[in-house]
């Protein structure tokens, strides 16, 4: 990711239903699928009470392309059928970034 130049990204929230083996691989397949779409930047993901997953791209068109990929269509299907309760999709554009990161 760069300090310069602006990008997106979707942050996806969920409340899961129980903990399926099934869903963790969904979910390393989701990250290394996506990894290979064209505009693919990074992606961050925390797992409790409340999932978080964040990923990040070079334009809204990459991510347009990668919620149609077919693959990630069958992975949201599942998810609504059997892996959430309730999920929320947020899309931003990051104009700005900076981070710490204490080396003693």
């Amino acid at each position: 990711m760069s300090e310069t130049s602006d990008y997106y990204a979707v942050i996806f929230t969920s409340t899961a239903t129980g903990n399926d083996p099934a869903y963790d691989a969904m979910a390393k397949a989701m990250y290394k699928l996506a990894q290979q779409q064209p505009g693919f930047l990074h992606m961050e993901s925390a797992r409790s009470e409340l999932g978080i997953t964040v990923s990040y791209w070079q334009s809204l068109e990459a991510i347009a392309a990668w919620r149609q990929a077919s693959e990630h269509q069958v992975a949201q299907k599942l998810g609504r059928e059997k892996w959430y309760e309730s999920y929320h999709v947020r899309v931003c554009k990051v104009e700005r970034e900076y981070s710490f990161n204490f080396q003693p």
